[in-house]
Order: C-alpha cells, then sequence, then structure tokens
C-alpha cells in the first residue's frame, strides 16, 4: 500500500481520549472494508471505464490517451498530502473522499446516454481520480495512526488482499454483468447499471463507515501549516539528494513500459473485431479470462514473488522478476499471431501474463523501499518515488493507443517485448543495497 503522510515519519499520532475509546474497535469491522473501497475507484477509473468506452464506439487511441492522464492524479498526489494532514478527522476525510466518489460514479451512470458523454464521463472520472487518491493518503494514515506497529504487521496481508478483491469485483464481476446486460439492453443500460452499483456499494460503504471507522485526530495543528509546508520542502529537497537517484527515477519511470501498454491495450484488444486484428471477444468472456482468471493468477504470482525475493535477495533477484515481468507479454503476441477464439487457451494467455506482472512487480516496490530506507523522511520519500512509478505508468498508457494504431496489433506486442530492454540495460549501475534487499519486510 502507499502511505503518503508525512506523519508516519514521526513517533506514534497522540490519541485524545475518544480515539483510545473508538481504538478498542476491532480492525476486522472497519480494515476490510477500507481498503476495499480503496481499491474500487481505482479500477473502475483505470480499467472498467476503458471497457465501457469500447463498448460505445470510442477510439482505442481516445481511450488509451484520456484514460492514462486521468493517472495523474496518483502522480502527484504526495504534493497534496500534507494539506491533508491538517484536517481534524481522518475519519470524515476518509467518508467525504468515499462520497465524492460514489457521486462521481453515479453521475457517469447518468450521463452516457448525452450527446457529448465521453467528454463529461471523462471530467467525471477526473473527480473520481482525484477524491481516489486523495482517499488514498487518508486512508493509509488512519490505518498507520490508529493501529499499533503489530497490529499493522497482523493486518499487513489483508491490505492487498481486499484492494485486489475489488478489482476481481470490478473487472470480474460487474464486467461480466455488463457483457450480459449488453445482449439483453444494448451497451448504454448494461454500463449505466454497472456505474451505478458501483456507486451505491460505495455509498452503502461510505454510510457503514461513519459507524465503523475509528475518529483518530490528527496531530497536526490547523496552525501547523508553515511548518507542514516547509518539511514539504525539506522532503523533496532531500529526495533529489538520495545517491543515485536520477538512475533510481529513472529505473522506476521505465520498469512499467511494457506492462502499461499491456495493462491499456489488452482488454481492447480482446473485444477489437478479428478483422481490426483484435479477438473479437464479447464484454462477458473478457470478464471471465482477464477480470477473474487473470486477478486471481495475479495474486498467486505477487505472493510466490515475495518468497522467492526474499530467499534469493533483492539484486540477485531482479534479473529474474523482470524477466518475468516483460517475457510472459510475448503471450499477447502470440494471440494476435493466432487470433485464437479458444477461451481457454485466451484465459490461459492472459493468465501467463498477469501472473508474470504479478511475481515481476514486486522488483520495483522493494527497490524504492530499500532505496529510501536510510533517508530521513522514508515514507514521504517512498510515496514520491511510486509518484514516478505512476507518472511511467501514465505516459506509456496514455501513448499506447497511438502506437497500435501505428504498428497494429501484432507488432504493437513486439514492440511492448521490446520496450522493457532498456530497464535490463540500466541493471549494472542500478543502486541496490544487498543488506536491505535481503530482507523486504515492510509495508508497501
Amino acid at each position: 500500500m502507499n502511505t503518503t503522510t508525512l506523519n508516519a515519519e514521526r513517533t506514534e499520532t497522540s490519541m485524545s481520549p475518544a480515539d483510545t475509546k473508538n481504538k478498542a474497535r476491532a480492525p476486522g469491522t472497519w480494515v476490510l472494508s477500507l481498503y476495499f473501497l480503496q481499491g474500487l475507484p481505482f479500477f473502475m477509473v483505470n480499467l472498467v471505464s476503458a471497457l465501457m468506452f469500447k463498448s460505445l464506439g470510442v477510439s482505442n487511441e481516445d481511450i488509451t490517451r484520456w484514460t492514462g492522464l486521468l493517472g495523474l492524479a496518483w502522480v502527484f498526489k504526495p504534493l497534496w498530502s500534507p494539506l491533508l494532514e491538517l484536517a481534524p478527522s481522518k475519519k470524515w476525510m476518509v467518508i467525504s473522499f468515499q462520497a465524492l466518489g460514489a457521486a462521481a460514479l453515479g453521475l457517469i451512470a447518468l450521463s452516457l446516454n448525452l450527446p457529448s458523454f465521453f467528454v463529461i464521463c471523462i471530467a467525471l472520472l477526473a473527480v473520481a481520480a482525484i477524491a481516489s487518491a486523495s482517499h488514498d493518503i487518508v486512508c493509509d494514515g488512519l490505518y498507520i495512526a490508529t493501529l499499533s506497529g503489530k497490529q499493522r504487521a497482523v493486518w499487513a496481508g489483508w491490505l492487498g488482499t481486499c484492494f485486489n478483491g475489488s478489482k476481481l469485483f470490478a473487472m470480474g464481476g460487474l464486467v461480466i454483468l455488463a457483457g450480459t446486460l449488453e445482449k439483453s439492453a444494448g451497451p448504454v443500460v448494461a454500463w449505466a447499471t454497472v456505474f451505478g452499483i458501483a456507486a451505491v456499494t460505495m455509498a452503502v460503504l461510505a454510510a457503514y463507515h461513519v459507524w465503523a471507522l475509528p475518529d483518530t485526530r490528527s496531530s497536526v495543528e490547523a496552525g501547523g501549516s508553515i511548518e507542514v509546508a516547509g518539511t514539504l520542502g525539506d522532503v523533496i529537497r532531500s529526495f533529489f539528494k538520495l545517491e543515485g537517484v536520477w538512475v533510481a527515477i529513472a529505473f522506476i519511470i521505465l520498469f512499467r513500459a511494457g506492462e502499461a501498454q499491456v495493462q491499456a491495450m489488452g482488454p481492447l484488444f480482446m473485444k477489437d473485431a478479428r478483422e481490426l486484428g483484435g479477438l473479437g471477444m464479447a464484454t462477458t468472456e473478457v470478464g471471465l479470462s482477464y477480470g477473474t482468471a487473470g486477478t486471481l493468477a495475479f495474486l498467486a504470482g505477487s505472493i510466490a514473488s515475495g518468497y522467492f525475493t526474499a530467499w534469493l535477495g533483492l539484486r540477485r533477484a531482479m534479473i529474474w522478476l523482470l524477466l518475468a515481468m516483460n517475457l510472459p507479454n510475448l503471450a499477447f503476441y502470440a494471440l494476435a499471431l493466432s487470433q485464437t477464439t479458444n477461451l481457454w487457451w485466451i484465459s490461459l494467455a492472459v493468465s501467463l501474463e498477469t501472473f508474470g506482472y504479478g511475481f515481476g512487480f514486486v522488483a520495483v516496490i522493494l527497490f524504492m523501499m530499500q532505496f529510501v530506507a536510510k533517508s530521513k523522511y522514508q515514507t514521504a520519500h517512498y510515496a514520491i518515488a511510486t509518484g514516478f512509478m505512476a507518472l511511467g505508468y501514465v505516459i506509456f498508457k496514455a501513448i499506447s493507443g497511438d502506437v497500435q494504431k501505428l504498428l497494429g496489433y501484432q507488432h504493437f506486442f513486439l514492440w511492448v517485448v521490446l520496450s522493457a530492454i532498456p530497464v535490463f540495460l540500466m541493471l549494472k549501475v542500478l543502486p541496490i543495497r544487498e543488506d536491505e534487499a535481503a530482507e523486504p519486510k515492510h509495508e508497501a
């Protein structure tokens, strides 16, 4: 998880008497639902919306360009995290951003019949993206400030599970539902229903959180904004003074070059007509293969990778993690060559790619953690690093539609594999500290 609050650099947040009372509430009553709602708007904005636009006739290049730019909300979220620290109650900030995200998704459902639906939807998705990115900050801040170190360790494994559980719900359940409704009610009604369900789900859980969330109060006084702003300046300056920072930034940005393009174009390729080089799959089939089988394979890869890297150490494991991250992209190249209609083979290829993605993605996470491990502001510097990682994703996702239009699907997926070459070339100069790499046990 991305923990971006500057208060995490300090000692445990002081608690008021009210906080102490709320702290006794079992974490199980709110941690699972909280991190499910951290993931749901993220996947609705970054993945589900692309499939919706494809069904509604929007071109690949417009889909990837504009949905890619929405990712800038996650790139720049560290810059406004200090402002959110000034809020007296993390609980009500969390609920406010959940409600705002629910409203944005609900309005998308109501706007699909309008003549300028694409422009309106992109604007509303931008609102949902900003609300989601801001929610990440206060959500992680609430988790850190409320739970003890032991409790955080106990529940850490559930955070990624719930976050990716929302992907299974969105890309699996909701996309499959959309595909079923497309056949009987048409694409507009189908996707309006899906976004309506997502909005209601968020609204219901936000209402539940009014009762469930602990009312953890901020230790930053309202008059401390100057101090916070000064701290942010020091955080940024000190980050760019870290040894090997420019090599690290280049690696972090380029690491997701291939994966970002596959994530953007993979589902669109599966839906595109066969005469255009796609697989001509129905939305329901995309949900089954990509949203269900693919998500489960990603989780399996992520779990296996943690044990593998802990056993081998990051420096020695890095080459294998990079190969796992990028070579399985050849599965999509094979699909583009064969244009098979066999759902089992397609699901197998997608599962191979997403397993490799899950297995290899830990490389950049652990690299960023060990890179900032000895810095003065570990958590804030990690947040900046994740911002650069998001920037790389935005850049390559935004251009993927134009590259695919230029090259066609077959050559596009071959280009995706070749775009990973720069990160392999950087391995010899990458600043990895072996002692840190062998202990990948920090929270992400």
